[in-house]
């Protein structure tokens, strides 16, 4: 006994609401809205914004409940077609128009790249124009809330207005995937940008299947065969995944980046650490907490509080101590750079506590300062691990105790 599997049955399953990406292409919007204010000057961030607008805007309108509500409350069936159509359109071109702009640079704006610009604006505003003229000649009186596309494939001027959104919606996403093919292949790329670009490509190739979908539907009723379930269970959820990924394809390098210089900045904050604390032991102040305070200030605050200590110090260090420490960290094995900043701490703790203990170095020369204020971040880093630290020092005192003795 053979079963009989119903495609519209099982995609049922997978339905997606329009819902789903409306608010998640909204968040994302949220998110970006202040960045785009500020640098309101930015193609690119301008691009964006309208992208994830026109995309929120296809998900709200183009839901089932919009829709029916939109021809009820103008009084003129199916005219939510156009207004969806124009809006998948618009999409489309603002989707290639942000490839375009983001491709060029924020200093790519060549007269090539403005007439590129110029040539898909215009196209598209002309189809957009051209749908709401193929609607006021059809004849469509029977409101159709999911399967508009295939009820009226063969309906004069409701046929050509289907073909030519889908036309437009394909022809934008087959440029698109070639462009972002190309871009991944470039060399050089940050890796959030081509993780980025990866998922655009994903995105635009669900695009595509959508729009297969949608058009093997359409000729299928040309032909006299009903595969409306491609249209009607298919096409929707692919669309909102392919909406989804396309949203995070824009939004990850940005959000990427900015992540990226926030953990950078934390992460040098906490490597000040060790010298932060001891410049504070030593000097009995600190920098003082600020709860409004951003990352990139505290960071400023402690850099500043520790070469502000770490100057009249200075003349505490002892360039004899560090070379020999540096040469006996060399002799245990640990490369120049790390001797390097072991020698730098061992320097900055003997200082500490000769100067705490009011020991005068007559005769002695100052440590170069402005080198020692270069290394603060190597020399907290060495701060980490004063085991190592004590044993370099304790191997370089050793070594001038001999010298000593020899003499």
């Amino acid at each position: 006994m053979r079963l009989a599997l119903d495609p519209s049955a099982l995609l049922d399953r997978f339905y997606i609401s329009f819902w789903v990406p409306a608010a998640l292409l909204t968040v994302a919007l949220v998110i970006k809205l202040p960045t785009i204010i500020r640098l309101w000057r930015d193609p690119q961030l301008r691009a964006l914004g309208g992208l994830l607008l026109l995309c929120c805007a296809v998900f709200v309108f183009c839901s089932p409940s919009t829709i029916a509500r939109t021809n009820r409350l103008t009084g003129v069936p199916n005219i939510a077609a156009p207004w969806c159509y124009s809006l998948i359109t618009a999409m489309s071109g603002s989707c290639l128009l942000l490839i375009i702009t983001w491709r060029a640079g924020p200093s790519g704006r060549s007269a090539a790249t403005r007439r590129a610009l110029r040539r898909v604006a215009s196209v598209y505003c002309m189809v957009i124009a051209a749908l709401w003229v193929l609607f006021l000649l059809a004849d469509a009186p029977v409101e159709r809330v999911r399967d508009l596309d295939t009820y009226y494939a063969a309906t004069p001027f409701m046929r050509e207005e289907i073909l030519l959104y889908l036309a437009a919606h394909g022809v934008a996403g087959l440029i698109t995937s070639r462009l972002i093919l190309n871009w991944i292949r470039t060399d050089g790329l940050d890796a959030w940008l081509r993780w980025g670009l990866r998922l655009l490509g994903a995105g635009e190739a669900l695009n595509l299947l959508f729009n297969a979908a949608k058009l093997t539907a359409v000729l299928a009723r040309w032909c006299g065969r009903d595969l409306d379930w491609l249209s009607t269970n298919l096409a929707p959820p692919v669309a909102s995944l392919a909406a989804i990924l396309v949203a995070a394809g824009f939004i990850l390098p940005h959000a990427g980046q900015y992540l990226r210089d926030r953990w950078r900045i934390r992460l040098a904050h906490r490597e000040l650490g060790p010298l932060y604390r001891l410049m504070r032991n030593a000097s009995g102040e600190g920098v003082p907490f600020a709860l409004r305070a951003t990352p990139e200030l505290r960071l400023t605050r402690r850099e500043t509080f520790i070469r502000d200590a770490l100057l009249p110090l200075a003349r505490h260090v002892d360039p004899d101590l560090g070379r020999r420490a540096y040469d006996a960290a060399l002799a245990v094995g640990h490369p120049p750079e790390w001797a390097r900043a072991l020698a730098g701490a061992v320097g900055v703790l003997d200082a500490v506590e000769n100067r705490a203990a009011a020991v005068a170095r007559a005769g002695v020369p100052a440590a170069d300062a402005a080198g020692l204020l270069r290394e603060i971040g190597p020399i907290s880093r060495a701060l980490r691990h004063p085991g190592t630290v004590a044993g370099v020092r304790a191997r370089a005192e050793a070594k001038a105790d001999s010298t000593a003795g020899v003499v």
